[in-house]
């Protein structure tokens, strides 16, 4: 069975090859302009939005200031790190999804069932993202709530980490998926029979999203990792569900 590490290297490795280094420079061009984008209004504005959640603090909670502190840090830092995630994948999934497709092809000699052309594709990519955002924010905003929740606040982060983890796997095994006309409720039903890759494969992506500059050369090699998870661990999963 094909491990998260091996996956996403093999991915890595498979993108930057000849045929297949031509489909990265676009997506890699749109994490580029977003992560500046991301990075310049983040470092203007990060002190004043703690200062502010350090305010609301509570005063019979001062006394645990060393501990809340840290916990507001790594709250802010995970809605940051999903903000900039959702920006840069609602931009990019039309290309991401031919990537996805392309790398199938050459990497199990299937082809994708998908018999959709190029442009609807790309309209039902940028729909598909919007599926995404409807089962991401409404969670995420629970989440955020609870981060600013005296006492359950203190449990915030390892929650914002494990559904990072979690939205991580969607986000990324969603295009082979998507690309086999697996409907959204089957493709999450299907993680979750799966839940150990899914979360382990989340996991890695979410740590290497976090690797200043070297995360817009490995994402693309996300996107093949995940293609080469789909065939291993969830090709052959049962529908549950009819096809769109």
């Amino acid at each position: 069975m094909l491990d998260a590490i091996t996956a996403l290297s093999r991915g890595t490795r498979l993108v930057y090859t000849k045929g297949l280094r031509r489909y990265i420079f676009l997506p890699i061009l749109v994490n580029i302009f977003v992560y500046a984008g991301m990075l310049s209004f983040v470092v203007n504005r990060f002190s004043g939005w703690l200062d502010s959640a350090m305010m609301m603090v509570p005063s019979w909670l001062e006394w645990l200031s060393w501990l809340i502190w840290p916990l507001f840090f790594i709250s802010l830092l995970l809605v940051i790190f999903f903000t900039f995630t959702l920006v840069t994948h609602l931009i990019a999934a039309p290309f991401y999804g031919f990537l996805a497709a392309k790398v199938e092809r050459q990497a199990t000699g299937r082809e994708p069932l998908d018999d959709r052309g190029l442009a609807k594709t790309a309209v039902d990519a940028l729909g598909r993202e919007l599926v995404k955002l409807g089962y991401i924010l409404p969670r995420m905003l629970i989440l955020f709530v609870i981060s600013w929740i005296p006492g359950l606040n203190l449990i915030a982060p390892i929650l914002w980490i494990l559904f990072s983890a979690w939205i991580m796997a969607i986000t990324y095994l969603d295009y082979p998926m998507d690309n086999n006309k697996i409907t959204f409720r089957d493709m999450r039903t299907r993680l979750s029979q799966q839940w150990w890759p899914s979360l382990t494969y989340g996991g890695l992506i979410m740590l290497v999203t976090w690797i200043p500059l070297a995360n817009l050369f490995l994402i693309p090699g996300a996107v093949a990792g995940a293609v080469l998870m789909w065939d291993d661990h969830y090709r052959g999963t049962r529908d549950i569900t009819s096809h769109r």
